[in-house]
């Protein structure tokens, strides 16, 4: 969830438990005060009418303009198990409009100079609290409608306004790359946590740049330093095997054994050279590559190679595909990514590539499951060891496809690996 839209959901519930007691405050205080009135001029009438009846002895009943009055004899026990003062809220009948109206009710006790005890009940119409309850409720959810949607409003402006420089900072961010061609972060913002948090984020980049480098520099470096000495032993190897007279035919098979992995070494070595020259941009020229006659040279060369394994190839070239880039590494593309499928593939499999549109498409058998999507194009990653893989195939083709702005992609469909290149749209 968005931080402006948790900040709103939380805003929301916290108005609505504000605006909920904000309105039994209101209703308990307005109902208070409205009885308040009431009972003081219930208090005042009922004052003059016990005066009257202590001075006249008039019995007073029935309604009068201000309301009905009704006075009568109690026994002395039921005067002293009672207050002398008693107000409530009831429902009395009024004959002129023949129905029950809400009305404040005050009983009063007093004694006459006889000593008899006598019950005084004045009561007034009020309001009816049920429809007050009504009104106070409606207005109230019309407030809280109101206010929700006007602080909403303004708070939707004031973060869009106030969270610029961050959702500037995330797009930036976003679009990073570490060793490539990155516009510069602006930092002009009066925030200060914002301008810290930009000034953090340039300071990790400078280190990540300034990692980045030392290390394509020292593969770049130790695979240049390192191709010298692998060619010396590969050849003094080689003179050891021409002059085989003294050897016996163990001997033979380690120098044999030890010129595959020597010959293993000198192809990582190559490939990690490659992958640096790809890192540090120094494949400027480009011309128009035939992918589909690209794929038929390498397929006709592995094909020899791996025959050991069985593996047929099929070849659908439903379009001619011609891109722009340098020819060395559209051939290491395609080379990878086939030799990948002839290498990992089941024996006596099958190796379909199809070519469409402005896609390459390589799909071989694959028993064993699907591979980690997430990895399958790290330095080094390999779901299996298998000879002749040096474990940094689909981290170059990852390389080219980064280098030229293409897609690539892997998904593993009805047993069978895929591996997917999208070439952008021919200007």
């Amino acid at each position: 969830m968005k931080l402006s839209w948790k900040i709103l959901l939380h805003l929301s519930w916290v108005l609505a438990v504000l605006l909920g007691a904000w309105s039994v405050l209101f209703y308990v205080t307005l109902t208070d005060e409205i009885n308040d009135e009431t009972d003081d001029m219930l208090e005042n009438r009922a004052e003059a009418i016990v005066k009257r009846v202590l001075a006249t002895g008039e019995l007073p009943g029935g309604m009068d303009g201000a309301g009905e009055s009704l006075l009568v004899e109690v026994p002395e026990d039921y005067a002293v198990a009672h207050a002398h003062e008693r107000y409530s809220d009831e429902e009395r009948y009024v004959p002129e409009r023949d129905d029950e109206v809400p009305a404040r009710v005050l009983r009063q006790l007093f004694r006459d100079r006889e000593g008899r005890w006598y019950e005084l009940t004045v009561m007034t119409p009020t309001i009816e609290k049920e429809d007050l309850q009504e009104a106070i409720l409606s207005w109230c959810v019309w407030l809280y409608l109101l206010l929700l949607l006007s602080i909403l409003l303004v708070t939707v402006w004031l973060l869009y306004r106030m969270m610029r420089p961050l959702y500037a900072l995330l797009r930036w961010l976003d679009a990073y790359r570490v060793g490539g061609e990155n516009p510069a972060l602006e930092t002009t913002t009066s925030v200060v946590e914002f301008r810290r948090l930009n000034e953090a984020v340039g300071r990790f980049v400078d280190r990540a740049e300034a990692s980045f480098e030392r290390q394509k520099q020292f593969i770049g470096n130790a695979s240049h330093e390192m191709q010298t000495p692998l060619a010396v032993c590969r050849n003094r190897l080689e003179m050891l095997v021409d002059d085989a007279r003294t050897l016996t035919p163990e001997q033979l098979a380690e120098i044999a054994s030890v010129q595959r992995t020597l010959g293993r070494l000198v192809r990582l070595n190559r490939t990690l050279l490659l992958l640096t020259k790809i890192d540090n941009g120094q494949f400027p020229e480009s011309s128009e590559v035939d992918v589909g006659a690209q794929v038929r040279t390498t397929a006709e060369e592995l094909g020899d190679i791996y025959a050991y394994r069985g593996v047929t190839l099929r070849l659908a070239e439903e379009t001619t595909l011609i891109v722009r880039m340098n020819p060395s590494l559209a051939e290491s593309l395609v080379a990878n990514l086939l030799k990948n499928a002839f290498v990992h593939g089941d024996a006596n499999g099958t190796v379909d590539v199809r070519v469409a549109g402005r896609s390459l498409e390589v799909t071989n058998d694959g028993a064993a499951g699907p591979l980690d999507g997430a990895r399958i194009f790290d330095r080094f990653y390999r779901a299996t060891e298998k000879e002749g893989s040096s474990g940094l195939g689909l981290a170059l083709v990852e390389a080219v496809c980064r280098l030229y702005g293409l897609r690539v992609s892997y998904d593993y469909v009805a047993g069978r690996h895929r591996f997917t290149v999208q070439f952008p749209p021919q200007a």
